[in-house]
């Protein structure tokens, strides 16, 4: 049987100095190729030493399916795809971790990989008999549950890449960007300019019930109206009818459309000229930057500042582009990280200190984890402007 991937901190060439920031502090940078200026205030992960040649990972013999012995490394389990559809975006994670573990030059930490495309449970149930103390991932709500009913009774802990809300719990972090977030930044900045009755196309599912329940929320806090929500299937054409639906409901100053590239590109056109407003999905969408129908759009999102340069890294080292989602990786080691400062290894993982209220930082910005366990993020307001996206918001500093 082929042996989980395996991965040591501190071995190969460092590019990046700094680690996860921890608000209140010194200032310190991180670098990617470039040098990344990261927010001021912040403290960076002391790195225990001068970096020297990392210790060479013990090699199990072919056959034996049994991992090396770090009685002085923490061991960390990655869950993510590797195979089967999802693959893509699960080596794009994987290849963010290692990045993390060369650039911080960290000797502390060993991260295995286990695929959850040939079964999330079963991933689980050998990170938990190799010994890892913590998991990165997995990247799928189901999964998350999966995952979390073998882990739980270990007592492992999760920092989960999924961004829904619904899977957090004491031991289950989510780390992904949550949909509410940007429906209330968005929301919020929209209303300071003038809008005061949003309509709203929401795909069904999971997602779509976050947002709901947000747009809700929202609305009644900010004084909106939400004039008429209307659902749709992803899998057919009712896009566009959803639309006429709800502008035919009443005048509205603005329509929500809460899905990506794809849905925002059906629905547009139907909108005649109204304002839109959309969430997380259309960071990084060039498609929705060039199409003059989304012209004046505005939508929330971590910020894109540091991602641009961590894209070319990683093109460099990898030689392809990475998922957006790669940056939760990056940003998982370094949390990781920034909290094992006094983790022995071969402990209980120091759950307690992901509930730092200052927060922390990473390539994504500021954000720390609620009492439930969810990130919660400072994002920023673009708007679709003449092919591109620009900031008419920044993101928060600190909280």
């Amino acid at each position: 049987m082929r042996l989980p991937m395996d991965r040591v901190s501190g071995s190969g060439k460092s590019m990046m100095k700094g680690n996860l920031w921890q608000a209140g502090g010194i200032t310190r940078r991180v670098a990617v190729a470039t040098t990344l200026a990261l927010l001021a205030g912040c403290t960076v992960i002391p790195k225990g030493g001068p970096a020297g040649p990392a210790p060479a990972p013990s090699e199990a013999a072919p056959d034996s399916n049994v991992l090396p012995t770090d009685a002085d490394r923490h061991r960390v389990a990655l869950l993510v795809p590797m195979s089967g559809p999802n693959a893509a975006v699960g080596q794009a994670i994987a290849n963010a971790t290692t990045m993390a573990l060369l650039d911080t030059n960290a000797q502390t930490i060993r991260i295995t990989t286990y695929d959850t495309a040939t079964g999330a449970a079963n991933a689980a149930g050998k990170a938990v008999a190799d010994g890892n103390r913590l998991i990165l991932g997995p990247l799928l709500s189901d999964d998350v549950v999966a995952v979390a009913s073998v882990a739980r009774s270990a007592h492992v802990p999760m920092i989960t890449y999924s961004n829904d809300v619904g899977v957090a719990d004491r031991d289950v972090f989510v780390l992904g960007q949550v949909p509410g977030q940007s429906v209330a930044r968005v929301l919020g900045y929209a209303k300071a300019h003038g809008v005061s009755r949003v309509g709203a196309i929401i795909p069904s599912g999971v997602y779509g019930q976050r947002v709901t329940t947000a747009l809700a929320d929202v609305a009644r806090r900010e004084g909106m109206t939400v004039t008429g929500v209307e659902t749709y299937e992803r899998a057919n054409t009712s896009v566009a009818s959803a639309v006429r639906r709800v502008k035919a409901k009443g005048p509205v100053d603005a329509l929500l459309i809460a899905d990506g590239a794809r849905i925002a590109l059906q629905a547009a056109p139907q909108a005649g000229g109204t304002r839109l407003l959309g969430t997380e999905l259309w960071s990084g969408e060039a498609a929705i930057a060039k199409s003059p129908a989304m012209k004046g759009a505005w939508f929330a999102a971590v910020s894109d500042r540091r991602f641009g340069q961590f894209e070319q890294s990683y093109r460099k080292r990898f030689g392809a582009t990475p998922a957006r989602l790669a940056t939760l990786g990056y940003d998982s080691v370094l949390l990781t990280l920034n909290v094992a400062r006094n983790w022995k290894p071969g402990t209980l993982f120091p759950t307690g200190k992901l509930y730092d209220p200052q927060g922390f930082i990473g390539l994504d910005g500021v954000f720390r984890f609620n009492q439930f366990g969810a990130a919660e993020r400072a994002m920023e307001v673009r708007e679709v402007s003449g092919g591109t996206f620009t900031t008419v918001s920044p993101a928060p500093a600190r909280f």
